[in-house]
C-alpha cells in the first residue's frame, strides 16, 4: 500500500451549508416533536399500556447497532490486518460514534420523562440489561475516541491493535445487550429467547456497512476523491454476506420458535396473519432487506455499477427498518398470555391481553423524532469530516492495493 494522505472534506461552501441546513432542519423537527410529546403527554403518540416501545424505538435501536456495525470495518483493517480496509478506519470510527450519538438521543426523549434519565445514571439494578446498556453505550464511546486517536496520532499507532482489539470486544458486549433487552424478556412470546443476541449482532454487522457504504461514496462523489472498483466490490460482497447472516439467523429464530407447540400461533400470526407486520416481515425484512440486495451485489453486472450498489445498500436500510419494526413493535401487537390456560374476558391491557392484537398507529411526532436522531447522526458525521481528516484522498485501486490491478488482469 502506498503512503494513505488524509484531508477534509472540501466540497463546495455553498453545497455544506446547504446539506447542513438540510440537516439542522431534520434535527429541528425532531426537537419539536419531543417538545410537543413532553408538553401535551404520550397519549398524541400511537403508544398505549400494551405498545410501550413504538417507531421511536425502530429508529434508535436501529441506529444503536448500526453504530457497532460501522466500526466493524475499521476492525478489519486494523485488528485482522486487511490493509485495504485501513483507509476506512477514521469513517469508520467517526459514523460509530454519530450514530450512536443519534440513536440514544432518541431514547433519551422518548422517555417521556428525560429528567429522570439522572436516576438511572445514579441508580442501578445490575439485574437489569437496561443498567448494563448504560455502561455499555458510554463506554463504547470511549473506547472508540481512543481508537480513533491511535490512528490519527503517529505516537500512538503503536497502540493501534490492542486498542482495536478492546474496541472489537466492546462492540460485540454493546450489540449482544442490545439484543439480550429483548431476549430476555420473558413475558412476551416473540422475545425470550437467546438467539436475538447473535442475531443482533449479525444485523449490526450488515446496516452498519450499508450506511458507511452511502455515506463514503456520497462524500467522495461531492468532491470527486477517486474510489478503485475492487474497493468497492470488497465492501458490497461484505455487505451480501452480512445480509446472508442475518437471513440465516431469522430463519433460526423461526425454526426454534415453531420447534415448541405453545409457540405455533405466534409463528402463524408473524408469517400469515399478521396483517401490517406479515407483509413488513415478507416484502420489508426476508424481500427489500435480504433477497433484493444479495441478488443485486452477485448479479454479474449490476454488482459492477455504483448506482446500483447504493440501491442495494438502501434496501438493506429499509429492510433493517422493517425488520426492527416487526421484533419491536410486531412483538408487543400480537397477544400476551397474561394468564395461560385462561381467556381473558376483559382487561384494561388494549388488545394484548385479550387474545386479540393491540392496536398501533404510528403518529407524525414519533416519526419526526426518529428522524431527527437520524439527522443528529448525519450531522455529526457532515462536521467531523469538514473540521477534522477523516478521509483520504484517494481509494483507488492502485493506491490502496497496488496488486489490485494486476489480480483483476489476470481475472
Amino acid at each position: 500500500m502506498k503512503r494513505i494522505i488524509y484531508r477534509e472534506w472540501r466540497i463546495e461552501p455553498a453545497r455544506y451549508w446547504g446539506l447542513l441546513a438540510l440537516l439542522l432542519a431534520v434535527i429541528g423537527g425532531g426537537a419539536a416533536a419531543a417538545l410537543y410529546t413532553e408538553h401535551v403527554g404520550h397519549w398524541v403518540t400511537g403508544m398505549n399500556n400494551s405498545v410501550v416501545w413504538g417507531t421511536p424505538h425502530i429508529f434508535a435501536v436501529f441506529l444503536v447497532i448500526a453504530a457497532s456495525g460501522a466500526l466493524n470495518v475499521a476492525s478489519i483493517g486494523s485488528v485482522f490486518g486487511r490493509s485495504a480496509y485501513k483507509p476506512l478506519g477514521r469513517l469508520s470510527g467517526l459514523l460509530a460514534v454519530a450514530l450512536l450519538t443519534g440513536g440514544l438521543l432518541v431514547l433519551v426523549l422518548d422517555l417521556g420523562r428525560p429528567d429522570r434519565l439522572i436516576v438511572a445514571m445514579t441508580h442501578y439494578n445490575f439485574r437489569s440489561i437496561f443498567a448494563w446498556n448504560i455502561f455499555l453505550y458510554t463506554g463504547f464511546m470511549v473506547v472508540v475516541i481512543a481508537y480513533l486517536w491511535t490512528m490519527a496520532e503517529r505516537t500512538g499507532n503503536k497502540y493501534t491493535h490492542s486498542v482495536g482489539v478492546f474496541a472489537v470486544l466492546w462492540r460485540l458486549a454493546l450489540t449482544t445487550g442490545t439484543g439480550s433487552i429483548f431476549g430476555f424478556l420473558v413475558a412476551r412470546e416473540a422475545y425470550d429467547t437467546a438467539i436475538l443476541a447473535p442475531m443482533f449482532v449479525l444485523m449490526s454487522f450488515a446496516y452498519g456497512l450499508a450506511i458507511f457504504i452511502l455515506v463514503l461514496l456520497f462524500a467522495f462523489a461531492q468532491e470527486g476523491r477517486p474510489i478503485g472498483d475492487q474497493m468497492l466490490r470488497r465492501l458490497s460482497r461484505l455487505l451480501a454476506l452480512f445480509v446472508a447472516g442475518v437471513l440465516y439467523f431469522t430463519l433460526v429464530y423461526h425454526l426454534t420458535k415453531v420447534y415448541g407447540a405453545q409457540h405455533y400461533g405466534l409463528v402463524s400470526w408473524i408469517l400469515r396473519d399478521g396483517g401490517a407486520y406479515t407483509l413488513l416481515f415478507w416484502i420489508g425484512w426476508v424481500l427489500v432487506g435480504g433477497l433484493l440486495p444479495i441478488g443485486i451485489i452477485y448479479h454479474p453486472v449490476l454488482g459492477a455499477q455504483r448506482g446500483w450498489i447504493v440501491a442495494a445498500c438502501t434496501l438493506v436500510i429499509l429492510g433493517g427498518l422493517a425488520a426492527m419494526a416487526v421484533i419491536i413493535i410486531g412483538s408487543q401487537v400480537y397477544p400476551m398470555p397474561m394468564f395461560p390456560g385462561h381467556i381473558v374476558l376483559e382487561s384494561g391491557i388494549p388488545g394484548g391481553a385479550g387474545g386479540l392484537p393491540a392496536p398501533y398507529a404510528p403518529t407524525l411526532p414519533e416519526v419526526l423524532l426518529g428522524v431527527g436522531g437520524v439527522g443528529v447522526a448525519l450531522f455529526i458525521a457532515a462536521v467531523g469530516v469538514r473540521v477534522l481528516q477523516f478521509l483520504p484522498e484517494s481509494l483507488a485501486d492502485d493506491i490502496v492495493d497496488p496488486h489490485a490491478t494486476l489480480r483483476a488482469s489476470k481475472a
